[in-house]
């Protein structure tokens, strides 16, 4: 072992201890994407796949389950939205399989979700957007946080990864194991987190086009000619409805999600439908346009969900090699700081 991998090894070790897998490398929990082959894929090949579960009933996260088991006897996770409905029920089926980590997304867990989720004997993993938040995560009892930046694909926060990173890690990473995430596309910047405190890191849009990946060719395609800038965050147009940005390649997604704003903030005006109807129709509408580039192809009005780092990915490669080289990068960056 080099001295990079041996340095590497030592800043991991938290995170691999506390997610059971090889490397400290989560894959993020992309809808649609994030399924039994690519989370099968990401824990064969070392890492730690999450099931994304996004609008999924119980009745289809508890097969999903069921086949990922089939397909490797390495740790993974399941990755449950705080505002679905079935919430416990969802909770209710990780715990009938024994999974062991369970991430909760999209806000602050609900009351008793927390205790169901530890009292069935699983980890518990949130997203602290903030400082604040992180600490009362903490104090409630949360195992471990993903530090998630702005540069992310998918739904946003308004900060920087660098800034949230610095702002988080000097005071938390000691008392949990903090997993950054948004933006990452290479090892030296996987190393440069590491030094900073982090037990490990979570990549999305590195892995979405992998060979493993049931992503459409078209979807694929979309990714391989993007560059970082061409992944931008949609616009909220009426302040009353709180709706968590989201960033995507730039098509005619995009002016279809403002229509959907409109109709749902005009629902709303009209008293026809609750503030949490009105988030539940939006999280619905995305996960339809997401459907549509993921599964069907349709690259032009589907959503194509990705990170700032989607200039990064520029060819299908199987899960297990992206591992490996992030893997070296980081120990090369870290074997070069030692000298």
């Amino acid at each position: 072992m080099s001295i990079g991998q041996e340095r590497l090894m030592r800043r991991m070790a938290r995170g691999i201890e506390f997610l059971g897998s090889q490397t400290a490398i989560l894959c993020g929990a992309m809808s649609w994407v994030s399924e039994r082959n690519l989370v099968s894929a990401m824990s064969n090949a070392g890492g730690f796949g999450l099931i994304a579960c996004g609008a999924m009933t119980p009745e289809l996260l508890d097969a999903e389950i069921a086949a990922t088991r089939k397909l490797t006897d390495k740790p993974f996770g399941v990755n449950l939205i705080t505002m679905h409905p079935q919430l416990f029920d969802l909770i209710a089926v990780c715990a009938k399989h024994g999974v062991g980590h369970v991430v909760l997304a999209g806000g602050l867990p609900p009351a008793g979700s927390l205790d169901a989720i530890k009292g069935n004997g699983a980890k518990l993993i949130c997203f602290a957007p903030a400082l604040s938040l992180a600490k009362k995560l903490v104090r409630s009892g949360v195992d471990a946080l993903v530090v998630e930046g702005m540069e992310a694909g998918g739904h946003i926060g308004p900060v920087a990864t660098s800034v949230l990173a610095q702002e988080i890690l000097p005071d938390i990473a000691d008392q949990v194991p903090v997993f950054v995430a948004g933006g990452i596309g290479r090892g030296e910047a996987i190393a440069g987190y590491l030094d900073q405190g982090a037990a490990g890191v979570q990549l999305g849009t590195r892995f979405a086009c992998a060979t493993e990946s049931i992503a459409h060719p078209n979807f694929k395609k979309a990714f391989f000619r993007a560059s970082a800038r061409d992944a931008v965050a949609s616009v909220q147009i009426d302040p009353r409805l709180p709706v968590i940005p989201v960033r995507a390649l730039k098509n005619a997604s995009s002016d279809l999600f403002t229509a959907k704003q409109r109709e749902v903030a005009g629902l709303l005006d009209e008293g026809k439908v609750e503030m949490m109807e009105a988030q539940l129709q939006i999280e619905h509408y995305w996960a339809g346009a997401l459907r549509r580039a993921v599964i069907d192809g349709d690259v032009d009005n589907g959503s194509l969900m990705a990170g700032q780092s989607v200039g990064m990915v520029t060819k299908e490669e199987p899960v297990a090699d992206i591992v490996a080289q992030l893997m070296a990068e980081a120990a090369a960056a870290l074997e070069k700081r030692a000298a």
